[in-house]
Order: C-alpha cells, then sequence, then structure tokens
C-alpha cells in the first residue's frame, strides 16, 4: 500500500469481505497507527484482545476467543527475500491471534521489513537477553500431506493468510 490510508482501505475491504463478528487482535503501535479500532467498531466487528479476556472465567475465555472469524497482527519482523513474518509473542503480542482464527491479516510498517533472514536471525539473537517465550515464522497459510499425496492448507492455523504493507 502507497500509505496508511491506503492499508486502512484495504482492511476495511478485507473486514467487508468477510464480515467478522469478532477479531482477536494484537496490540501493536502499527494497528493503533490504522485506527484499528474505530475500523472494527465502523464495520461491526467486537475486537478482543488477549489481556482483556483474561479476567474472564477460563472456559470463557476459550470460547470467545475460539468464536473470532479473524486474527489482526503485525509482526516484529518482515522479511522482503521469502515474504516471512517473524512474529514474537509477548504481552499484547499473544500468538494465538496469528494461529487460531480461520482467517488472518498481518498489517506492516517500512520499518519491521529486512532483507533476508541473515537480518532477521541477528535480531533474534540480539534480543537474546529479554527474548520472547516463542517466535513463530510465517510464510503463508500452513500444509500437510498425507500418504495418498493429498495436499491439505490451513490444517494448522488459518486457511487464509493477507499481508498488508505499507511502504511509507
Amino acid at each position: 500500500m502507497a500509505d496508511w490510508a491506503a492499508a486502512r482501505a484495504k482492511l476495511s475491504e478485507l473486514l467487508g469481505r468477510y464480515a467478522p463478528t469478532r477479531a482477536l487482535c494484537w496490540q501493536h503501535p502499527v494497528l493503533d497507527r490504522l485506527g484499528l479500532g474505530e475500523l472494527l467498531a465502523e464495520n461491526g466487528t467486537e475486537r478482543l484482545d488477549y489481556d482483556a479476556l483474561q479476567t474472564r472465567a477460563a472456559d470463557e475465555r476459550r470460547s470467545r476467543m475460539l468464536a473470532a472469524d479473524i486474527g489482526i497482527s503485525s509482526a516484529t519482523v518482515a522479511v522482503a527475500e521469502t515474504g516471512t513474518l517473524a512474529l514474537a509473542s509477548g504481552p499484547g503480542c499473544e500468538r494465538v491471534a496469528s494461529l487460531l482464527p480461520p482467517v488472518h491479516v498481518a498489517v506492516i510498517g517500512p520499518e519491521q521489513i529486512v532483507p533476508d533472514l541473515f537480518d532477521l536471525f541477528a535480531i533474534i539473537e540480539r534480543s537474546a537477553p529479554e527474548m520472547a517465550s516463542n517466535w513463530v515464522l510465517v510464510t503463508g497459510p500452513s500444509k500437510t500431506g498425507d500418504l495418498e499425496l493429498r495436499l491439505t492448507t490451513g490444517v494448522h492455523g488459518p486457511g487464509t493468510w493477507h499481508v498488508i504493507v505499507v511502504r511509507q
């Protein structure tokens, strides 16, 4: 996308296409820049933040997360060479948002993009003292094959991924 207004319009288009009732979202500056809360409200989508759900009973928390139609996150780092998103879990950026809902949208700002995997691993190495509990590297929906050579997409996470990259 050329700018943040275009990225917001694209996310609005995706919300219109999938018509989610609930979105499981990261709390991230890139999403704040889009005005994600207002955009979800305009589309009639309830925003579920993992931290806010922690105040609920475990059964209710689980059922609300399972009812999310879409996950919306950013990424810790995006790798230009492979199209890989590196998602480091932490407060406000829990991995469940990118793994549980059937559709996932990630919004990436230009400052998050590195040229190749060497740069990504250098960032991970530098973060070692405060290392996230989990790093997930995603280069599209999961794929798995069985003994009959049938390829299945989205078995281990969202079947549909969208990445919105903002250039400036």
